[in-house]
């Protein structure tokens, strides 16, 4: 290329105008990117807002949240509360003077599990009442004394007073087994067994007592009273033995209607005529 040439293109390149390009954003694409700005620190403000007001609601301290309290011996809670799903605590109970009430729409389970994850003491709640499934079931006073405790052998009752309080009294399938059995001041005391025997028996003796009313023994069949040791003693101003049989033996022209009891040796009473002598060898008959 000549001198002149390279001259020439200098001047033509120099004479073009320089190119100018802009860095940034600019226009609509600028008014949107403050748009969203803009809306992002409003929803961090709302946001803000909530956080705060939720916080003001629920009560939120360093303590604990609402009524619930973090306390060293565990948590607190005040007023009533609602567990969605199970609660596993180790010890519940209420504010010193305050009841603790356990309240449910459809029942109130309680599980006691052993070693292996089984339940072995449950406790249910319901409307159909109360069911208890254990060994042993005990009910103790303040001072530790045993009231009441039921199991697979035996239910023992340690109260110093049984009191059955219903209509018909109580029912014993089998025997019982007590010292002693009294009824409440101005009732009366009834034992009776409509389709079976009924049996006393004691090792040191039996005594009926009725210290303002009467006593009344009936049966269909037999009345046995026997002591094997010792004697029967029936003591009372009147002695009222109705319906006896009576003997056929009468002393020769007596017209007196004195009579005296006999007993047979399979314990059958019957009366005799008085005599000057017993009579009751003579209708030994009615013991046949």
């Amino acid at each position: 290329m000549t001198q002149e040439q390279y001259t020439h293109r200098n001047n033509v390149q120099s004479s073009e105008a320089p190119h100018v390009y802009k860095v940034g954003i600019y226009g609509w694409r600028k008014r949107c990117l403050y748009f969203f700005v803009l809306l992002l620190m409003v929803l961090i403000l709302v946001n803000l807002a909530l956080t705060i007001w939720i916080l003001k609601v629920m009560n939120f301290t360093i303590d604990g949240m609402g009524h619930l309290r973090i306390t060293e011996k565990g948590l607190t809670l005040e007023g009533d509360s609602e567990f969605l799903k199970p609660l596993y605590a180790k010890e519940i109970q209420s504010r010193p003077g305050s009841p603790l009430l356990l309240q449910s729409s459809k029942n109130i389970t309680i599980n006691i599990l052993n070693g292996q994850n089984k339940a072995a003491t449950r406790v249910v709640a319901g409307s159909k009442g109360v069911e208890a499934f254990g060994k042993v079931f005990e009910v103790k006073s303040n001072t530790g004394k045993t009231l009441f405790s039921a199991a697979d052998h035996e239910v023992v009752v340690g109260a110093d007073r049984l009191r059955v309080l219903g209509a018909e009294g109580a029912v014993f399938s089998n025997s019982v087994e007590t010292p002693q059995v009294r009824a409440d001041p101005f009732k009366e005391l009834r034992m009776e067994s409509p389709t079976r025997s009924l049996f006393m028996e004691a090792p040191k003796g039996i005594e009926i007592l009725a210290e303002a009313g009467n006593i009344q023994a009936t049966c269909r069949n037999e009345m046995r009273l026997e002591s094997k040791d010792g004697e029967i003693t029936l003591e009372a101003n009147k002695i009222k033995l109705p319906r006896l049989p009576k003997g056929i033996y009468s002393a020769s022209g007596s017209k007196q209607k004195v009579y005296e009891v006999c007993i047979c040796p399979n314990g059958r009473l019957f009366l005799s005529v008085a005599d000057s002598g017993s009579t009751c060898q003579i209708n030994s008959s009615v013991c046949l």
